[in-house]
Order: C-alpha cells, then structure tokens, then sequence
C-alpha cells in the first residue's frame, strides 16, 4: 500500500499512529469519535465491545492512566439500570462486570500508541494526530 502525501491522500502511518477505537456501534459518541479521525484521513480501527470484549490487558492500560472510577459511566442508563448505584463492589467485581457489560464505560475509549483518552474529548484526540 502507498502511504504518499499527494493532495488526496490520507495521513501516513508513519506520520501518525494507528488509532483504535473501542466503543459500540450504534453510539452517538463512538460515531462521532469515527467521523472526527476519518474528516482528518487518519487510519482508524473500530472495535465494537458488543461483539468482541476488551482484553483485560487493554482496560488495565485505561484504568492504570485513569482509574477504573474515571471511566465507569455513573449517570449513564446502563449503570442505573444495573441497580449499579446501591451496590458495593470490589474493582475486580467492576471489572467483570464491565467486560460483560460495556456500556457502564464512557465511551468511546481511543487509544493512539501511547497516547488515552476517554468519552468525548475533541481536545484529545487532535493531540493524537498532531503528535
């Protein structure tokens, strides 16, 4: 595949890293989160949790740059309706329960080499491809 710099051509993939994101399909910000990288041309790697779940190595790296309290979508429907807010639970129960469940995420969650963010954040994901 030729990664040229013509007036047409998308963003190499050595000028930026291939950005992955995880999310759901039908999710309004996973879809906006694919629409602000696919505007730029940059190489984009969506991967829906309803049909294949985080690996735990993969959440551990959002959970060690964030904490798992950071990424738990609190007001969402999801968490709500698991009767969430009135239990106590141990991070590895929150854990589980997340890699059955992710829509208790805020999501999308993209990751860029090194580079996290989580939710919507425009501010973050433009630092990804500028760097």
């Amino acid at each position: 595949m030729y990664y040229g710099r013509g007036r047409n051509s998308s963003v190499s993939m050595s000028d930026s890293a291939n950005v992955q994101i995880f999310g759901i399909k039908g999710s309004q910000a996973t879809r906006a989160a694919e629409r602000f990288f696919k505007e730029r041309r940059v190489a984009v790697q969506i991967l829906d949790l309803n049909k294949r779940p985080m690996a735990p190595a993969e959440i551990r790296r959002f959970t060690d740059r964030f904490g798992l309290t950071a990424l738990v979508d609190t007001e969402g429907v999801a968490y709500v309706d698991a009767g969430l807010k009135y239990l106590r639970m141990s991070d590895a129960e929150l854990l589980a329960r997340i890699e059955r469940e992710p829509k208790l995420l805020r999501l999308p969650l993209v990751r860029a080499g090194n580079r996290l963010s989580f939710g919507r954040d425009e501010e973050s994901w433009k630092a990804m491809i500028l760097h």
